[in-house]
């Protein structure tokens, strides 16, 4: 259940994230409703994170939730936002994904 949350809460950290670039994009009343969406992923995204914590290794939850975030994020960035998806940020993010896998492999819990 730990490794459910921890998913679920990297998956409100790309939220959170996303809530960010729109901000960004959006003015006025526009731009404070993705502020307050932001602040709720941020809170969903925090608090799976403390529940995931309770019986999984510190290092490892947070290292496997910031990485969903950060290939989340790339994709998000790469799909929503028109960033450029070059070989070598493609290449970066494969191994992180990599890396995240192995995490949970390697994982006693």
């Amino acid at each position: 259940m730990a490794w459910i949350l921890l998913i679920i809460g990297g998956l409100f950290e790309v939220g959170f994230a996303t809530c960010l670039g729109k901000a960004k994009e959006t003015t006025g009343m526009t731009s404070h409703a993705w502020l307050v969406g932001f602040l709720a992923c941020l809170a969903i995204s925090m608090l799976l994170l403390y529940k995931a914590s309770q019986s999984l290794p510190i290092g490892t939850a947070y290292a496997v939730w910031t990485g969903i975030g950060a290939v989340g994020t790339v994709l998000v960035g790469i799909l929503l936002f028109r960033e450029p998806a070059e070989f070598w940020r493609i290449f970066f993010i494969t191994t992180l994904i990599a890396s995240i896998v192995g995490l949970k492999i390697v994982s006693t819990h």
